[in-house]
């Protein structure tokens, strides 16, 4: 048996520098490594990070037309292309996070699907091929949302409803209405 396999022994030598000491089973599994991810979450996860490639796709479409000299304004194309690329940073870092399960990433998440809502919309409106393209959208945004908002998904990355903040204890040194006149 090694230094790692028994957390009694004293760690000598390279073992003690070598890493961490090692854990008993109940500390190895209730730490927060030990989160199970829920399966909305990777969905809205694959979801978001599906409008990301979408728009690297689709500026990267821009972009080779505008350089290729196949669109009407040139500066216009490369312009937008840049910008759908650019724009496509948001939900992929949001879906990284989101599978990290960082709280962090559900705002961006949810702000891109937001935005996404209206574009499904104004595809819709068009005579064009572009209407498929707007109910995809539209599906792939609303379900996105509703994995998002979800409590599983709420539980699963730490965050706290309204009101309940005042659950968790105060800061070292500070009392419960402190403060509070």
């Amino acid at each position: 048996m090694t230094s790692e396999q028994t957390p009694d022994a004293p760690r000598t030598g390279r073992a003690a520098r070598s890493g961490p000491p090692a854990q008993d089973s109940e500390t190895a599994t209730t730490g927060p490594a030990a989160r199970a991810r829920p399966r909305r979450l990777t969905y809205a996860a694959a979801l978001v990070a599906l409008e990301g490639l979408a728009l690297v796709v689709a500026g990267l479409w821009m972009l080779v037309l505008g350089v290729a000299g196949d669109s009407d304004d040139r500066q216009q194309a490369v312009t937008g292309g840049i910008t759908l690329v650019v724009l496509a940073l948001l939900p992929l870092l949001a879906a990284r996070g989101l599978l990290a399960l960082r709280s962090w990433s559900r705002g961006p998440a949810v702000i891109t699907q937001i935005l996404a809502l209206p574009v499904a919309y104004n595809l819709l409106q068009a005579d064009s091929v572009a209407i498929p393209a707007g109910i995809v959208l539209g599906v792939v945004a609303i379900a996105a949302l509703v994995l998002l908002v979800n409590r599983e998904t709420t539980r699963a990355l730490g965050i706290r409803g309204p009101g309940r903040a005042q659950d968790e204890e105060p800061p070292a040194g500070q009392h419960r209405g402190a403060g509070r006149k």
